[in-house]
C-alpha cells in the first residue's frame, strides 16, 4: 500500500484507543477547504513509508498501542487496502478507517469481511450542495464520469446499518454552507450514533481557500441546534 506519512502514536484520531494513524495519498475529492492538499494532489513529496516499517513498529509497540487509524488522501482508492488492513486485525489491533464514503462498494467488503472496528465517514454538504463542496460541481449529475451522491447515499446507509462504531462528521465552511442546510443534514442522518462538527480553520496545505472562513461561535450552536432535531447526538469537535 502507498503509505505517504505515520503517525506512530496519537490519542486523537481513534476515540477512546492510543493508535498510529497510517496517511495514504491521492483522492477522488477536490474539497477546496481540505487542509491535506499536498497529499491529495503531490503526495510523493513526502516520501514513502514502507509497510515494512509500520509492521516493525506495531510488533514492537505491541501492548502500549491498542488500535491503527487509517486516513488519507482518501484510503479506499488503494488497492491493496484490504490486505494491510487484514494484516493489522491478523497483528491484533482493532481498526479505524477514515473515508468521504464515494466508494461505498470497498466500504461494504470490509465490513463483510469483519476488518472494521470503526469508520469515520465525511458528510461534506447537504445532498443539493454536496457536488459544490466536494469540488465537482462541473460534474453533471448522471453525466459518464459525473458525480454521483447515490455513492455517498449508499455509504451513509452502508454504516447506519453496520452494527460497529462510526460516526459521521462535516467541517463547516462559510463560503460553502449555509447554516440552514444543516436541518436537512440532520434529516439525512436521522437515527445516526454521532454526528461531529468541525469549524473551518485557514491552516494546514489549504487546496483552494479563496473567500472561505469558519462560522462564528453562535452560527456554530444554531448548526448544531439544527442538526440535532433529527440525530440525537450532535457535538462540536476542536471547537475552543
Amino acid at each position: 500500500m502507498k503509505i505517504y506519512g505515520f503517525q506512530k502514536t496519537t490519542l486523537l484520531d481513534y476515540p477512546e484507543h492510543v493508535a498510529a494513524t497510517v496517511f495514504t495519498g491521492g483522492c477522488n475529492f477536490r474539497c477546496p477547504y481540505c487542509q491535506n492538499g499536498g497529499l491529495v494532489l503531490c503526495p510523493g513529496q513526502y516520501g514513502e513509508v514502507t509497510e515494512e516499517e509500520v509492521w516493525r513498529h506495531l510488533e514492537k509497540r505491541k501492548g502500549i498501542l491498542d488500535g491503527v487509524c487509517v486516513t488519507g488522501g482518501e484510503a479506499t482508492l488503494q488497492p491493496d487496502l484490504e490486505a494491510f488492513i487484514r494484516k493489522v486485525k491478523e497483528m491484533g489491533y482493532a481498526v479505524k478507517l477514515d473515508t468521504n464514503g464515494y466508494r461505498p462498494e470497498v466500504v461494504r467488503r470490509l465490513l463483510e469481511e469483519g476488518l472494521l472496528d470503526y469508520v469515520a465517514m465525511d458528510v461534506k454538504a447537504s445532498k443539493e450542495n454536496y457536488a459544490r463542496a466536494v469540488g465537482l460541481a462541473e460534474c453533471a449529475e448522471g453525466a459518464e464520469g459525473g458525480f454521483d451522491i447515490g455513492r455517498i447515499e449508499a455509504s451513509v446507509d452502508l454504516l447506519k446499518n453496520s452494527g460497529i462504531s462510526y460516526e459521521f462528521r462535516t467541517t463547516t465552511v462559510k463560503g460553502i454552507h449555509t447554516v440552514e442546510e444543516f436541518e436537512r443534514i440532520g434529516e439525512w442522518l436521522s437515527g445516526s450514533r454521532a454526528y461531529f462538527i468541525q469549524n473551518y480553520r485557514a491552516d494546514g496545505e489549504i487546496l483552494c481557500g479563496e473567500g472561505l472562513a469558519g462560522f462564528s461561535a453562535e452560527e456554530l450552536q444554531e448548526i448544531v441546534r439544527l442538526a440535532g432535531k433529527n440525530v440525537t447526538r450532535v457535538e462540536l469537535r476542536g471547537v475552543e
